[in-house]
């Protein structure tokens, strides 16, 4: 699950949990920098482990929402002596986990955050330490080389537009951090019951011993855009599909009985012939399009439309000479994959939406492979639409 997704589902929760592995070494199942979201109520949204932590975590979440604080968890799997974990860890290394109760400034943050992905934009999240890391500052901004898109939902942003830093103060009020080890002895225990940390006891501040950077950045990708055109029988499981694979799905179709919430849930959807929903779309570079209205006029219709924009995979569902017929006298098109999907053998409409759903997370992990080669600063990965640098 992406960022994208869990800023929204912290908008409908008064009281969840961001977890965030801010470090890991070793060998471990996720990357460094990815999130999830955990709420009181036990779900779960998003993965740090592939179900070795997560139950732990969960039982973290109480505390840090009564006490309205920051915490540090260490996970240390690489001792092959240590049994504590069980048989199913699955992973040997250390991650470091940053759980921050979604309140206030936070909360602020992540509002804004998904203002910005809803219209296309990139942005960049830096957690700032101060006061050994008891205070914590946030800022969000436009990635530098982000330029501003529109698209279907109402943003804050207008198209051109640029964003500045959004702030929060450090206050008073600021939550402080509990650092909190994960391999704690009873004498741990005891001294947490009183209201002792570790920090108090020693001296010691472990968030410096694991060598946590002061300053956290972290750039955030919108989800790409899906958009199908047509609302056939068939369009519903590469919608389903689609939305599984990480996809911001679009419904687009002039036939208004067939394009409803009951046959497309939690879709965006549009009413229109091409030409009244080329307006609305907005296409984008990043944008994914699939056509499989099975009505040659108006899919002809929208490619026309389509000659001078910039998006990032066009799939037509049909044979090639269907295709070339549709296609005839146009100039070429970009990124076109005809017939659509991976040539697997699919048979009916469930296996067709299979393999069309491989094709577009293909194409998407080559885009994003090829941004990676051309990043010179940060690590990028993919599976978060997260990129982090620290310092």
């Amino acid at each position: 699950m992406e960022m994208h997704d869990m800023c929204a589902i912290a908008a409908r929760e008064p009281r969840c949990v961001l977890a965030t592995a801010v470090k890991v070494e070793g060998h471990a199942y996720r990357k460094q920098g990815v999130s999830m979201l955990l709420t009181e109520e036990g779900a779960m949204y998003g993965s740090i482990s592939p179900g070795c932590l997560e139950s732990d975590l969960q039982a973290r979440v109480d505390r840090v929402l009564d006490t309205q604080q920051l915490e540090f968890v260490e996970y240390d799997m690489r001792p092959e002596d240590d049994l504590s974990w069980g048989e199913t860890i699955g992973c040997g290394g250390l991650i470091i986990v940053l759980l921050e109760p979604v309140c206030a400034e936070l909360r602020s943050i992540m509002s804004h955050m998904h203002a910005y992905f809803q219209c296309g934009s990139s942005v960049v999240l830096t957690r700032s330490f101060y006061d050994h890391y008891t205070q914590i500052h946030y800022v969000i901004q436009l990635a530098e080389d982000e330029e501003s898109q529109t698209s279907l939902s109402h943003s804050p942003v207008a198209k051109g537009a640029s964003l500045g830093p959004i702030n929060t103060l450090i206050t008073e009020d600021t939550p402080r951090l509990s650092l909190v080890v994960i391999h704690s002895s009873e004498a741990d225990a005891v001294a947490f019951n009183s209201g002792e940390s570790d920090l108090q006891r020693h001296g010691l501040n472990d968030a410096e011993r694991w060598d946590v950077p002061l300053q956290i950045s972290a750039r955030y990708e919108p989800k790409s855009r899906l958009i199908i055109i047509g609302a056939g029988n068939d369009v519903i499981p590469v919608a389903r599909l689609g939305k599984s694979a990480g996809f911001r799905v679009v419904i687009a179709d002039w036939r208004e009985t067939l394009c409803t919430a009951e046959r497309f849930p939690g879709v965006e959807l549009i009413h229109g012939f091409p030409s009244e929903i080329m307006p609305v779309l907005d296409i984008q570079s990043g944008d994914y399009i699939v056509l499989m209205s099975h009505q040659f006029p108006r899919e002809r219709e929208f490619l026309e439309l389509l000659e001078d924009r910039d998006y990032a995979y066009l799939g037509i569902m049909g044979s090639r000479t269907r295709t070339a017929r549709l296609l005839n006298d146009l100039p070429p098109l970009k990124h076109l994959h005809s017939p659509v999907g991976l040539t697997i053998g699919a048979d009916g409409p469930e296996e067709i939406a299979i393999s069309i759903a491989a094709e577009l997370i293909a194409c998407k992990r080559a885009a994003v492979a090829a941004e990676r080669r051309d990043v010179q600063r940060g690590i990028a990965h993919a599976t978060d639409g997260y990129r982090a640098s620290g310092r």
